[in-house]
């Protein structure tokens, strides 16, 4: 989280690491916990978890540097993210749907919806271009304006056009070849950001 630029903000999201695993879950041993968090809180606060590797020969490079966010991570022979048995795709921070704000952004992927939050957007994460469902459409049509941010990828943009055309107020922002919100942040920094949006 420190080499992304988000050690102040994880504790916020309250993330977690897999120290010990019990029977049957030990593939989730020494990943970063991510709890999809209910806006009301309380003692059933969590809504879900899904869990990332943080294997360092799938994040460093030869010389223990952190890949991220400059550098894709070489997740080879398994997927970055595990999801608990028989879960739905859901929406990451859905508190940011309850914040006093005109705009909310949408990002795919729960990282950058933390990028956001970190220069003061609130933001929401889907969990990859497939698990968009259109009963995520209905809490956004309150806002005057949705930026969804567009990986700076075909399929970012493709999957950002094609999210924006369910929503009146949309509006698609690409940040540039090669560029997701993390490494956004980490090159150019937290005001250009923010003014990518149009927030001074």
């Amino acid at each position: 989280m420190k080499a992304r630029g988000l050690e102040d903000i994880a504790e916020r999201f309250t993330l977690g690491y897999v120290g010990s695993a019990l029977t049957g879950h030990e593939q989730r041993l020494g990943s970063l916990v991510l709890p999809y968090l209910r806006p009301a809180g309380g003692p059933h606060a969590v809504a879900t978890i899904r869990f990332r590797c943080i294997d360092d020969k799938c994040v460093r490079d030869e010389t223990g540097s952190f890949l991220a966010p400059v550098r894709k991570e070489n997740h080879r022979g398994h997927g970055k993210y595990l999801t608990l048995p028989g879960d739905m795709p859901r929406l990451f921070n859905t508190r940011s749907l309850i914040a006093s704000s005109p705009f909310v952004v949408i990002t795919e992927g729960e990282f950058d919806a933390m990028v956001w939050e970190s220069v003061g957007a609130p933001a929401i994460a889907y969990q990859g271009t497939s698990s968009w469902r259109d009963h995520f459409i209905p809490p956004l049509l309150g806002f005057g304006t949705v930026f969804i941010i567009a990986d700076g990828d075909k399929p970012g943009i493709e999957a950002a056009e094609k999210l924006a055309a369910q929503l009146p107020s949309a509006k698609v922002i690409v940040l540039g070849e090669g560029h997701d919100s993390n490494s956004y942040l980490h090159e150019y920094g937290a005001a250009a950001l923010r003014e990518r949006i149009g927030l001074s």
